[in-house]
């Protein structure tokens, strides 16, 4: 069970571990924007010990504020111990016991729709950095599916929203951890996995939640500051864009690159076609040599699945 987290509580997580972290790796005024930039993450958070779904939730929040002529905070979280009706892309069963991690996050969407796009690589290079911090050598799969050793640990799905009031958009983005939880069902028993799993022993969720939700405050925080940086650019400013720092970071914990794969937009059920992954595009895009007839092609949405 997730014990009730706080704001304060990921504030502290993102200055006595995050903050001193990112350091080593970027100047201090790049952290400091980043930071900056990723504030809203946490700013309300919600906990339940049961829910059927949170994105419905989430959503039908967004208009109560709305429609009692509030804003609804961005950065609300929706924390359940359990779903009793999870859903991931398209419609797909989500299973989502007591001893997992299952969470809504609301964000008030202020990007520009090329950015927008780096959305769900941004939450899946939060969650692979999560569960890599406790020693496993978790990878990303395009887009955003975390998995060890080929079996999945987490599970990300985002969604755009515009309020029923004042048509405001919002990115919702669902997040699904295996923690603690050890039984699967049968037909998810050999691609699934847990932390439990594989360390031995219980982690506490408390603490899990407010880390990651310290690395979701980074890695949003860092899609905003490149949106900043290629602005500052086309000013004439000068800006260095030789490289986004999320695709980066993207690039150093994926294990896709190089790959012979299925692609599909329901890649479980109608696989389109084989391609050998060449690499990342600068907008997010998936980057493929289709094996059948040798053409290049960029791929922003579908699924893959690794044949090797």
């Amino acid at each position: 069970m997730v014990e009730p987290l706080s704001f304060s509580a990921v504030r502290q997580r993102i200055s006595e571990e995050e903050i001193p972290a990112r350091l080593l790796r970027y100047p201090a005024e790049v952290v400091h924007a980043v930071y900056r930039y990723g504030a809203p993450v946490g700013s309300v958070i919600l906990h339940l010990p049961q829910a059927q779904r949170l994105m419905p939730l989430a959503r039908q929040r967004i208009n109560e504020f709305e429609a009692s002529g509030q804003s609804c905070p961005s950065g609300m979280v929706f924390l359940a111990d359990e779903l009793t009706d999870g859903r991931g892309r398209f419609q797909r069963s989500w299973h989502a016991p007591t001893g997992g991690l299952w969470l809504t996050l609301v964000m008030a969407n202020t990007l520009l729709p090329e950015s927008m796009r780096l959305y769900p690589l941004a939450a899946g290079m939060a969650c692979c950095e999560a569960v890599r911090s406790y020693g496993i050598d978790a990878r990303l799969k395009w887009v955003n599916d975390v998995h060890v050793a080929g079996r999945k640990i987490c599970g990300v799905l985002c969604e755009s929203f515009a309020s029923a009031v004042h048509g405001e958009e919002y990115v919702l983005i669902g997040a699904g951890l295996n923690i603690n939880n050890l039984a699967f069902p049968a037909e998810l028993g050999a691609t699934a996995v847990s932390m439990k799993e594989i360390l031995g022993r219980d982690t506490d969720l408390a603490g899990f939640a407010a880390r990651l939700l310290a690395k979701f405050s980074w890695n949003f925080g860092l899609l905003c500051y490149d949106e900043a940086q290629r602005l500052a650019a086309d000013d004439g400013s000068g800006a260095d864009l030789s490289e986004s720092l999320l695709l980066g970071a993207w690039r150093e914990q994926s294990d896709t690159v190089g790959r012979r794969v299925w692609f599909g937009f329901d890649v479980q059920q109608q696989p389109q076609y084989q391609a050998e992954v060449l690499g990342l595009a600068p907008d997010g895009g998936i980057i493929l040599l289709h094996l059948e007839s040798g053409a290049e092609i960029v791929e922003h949405s579908g699924e893959l699945l690794y044949i090797d």
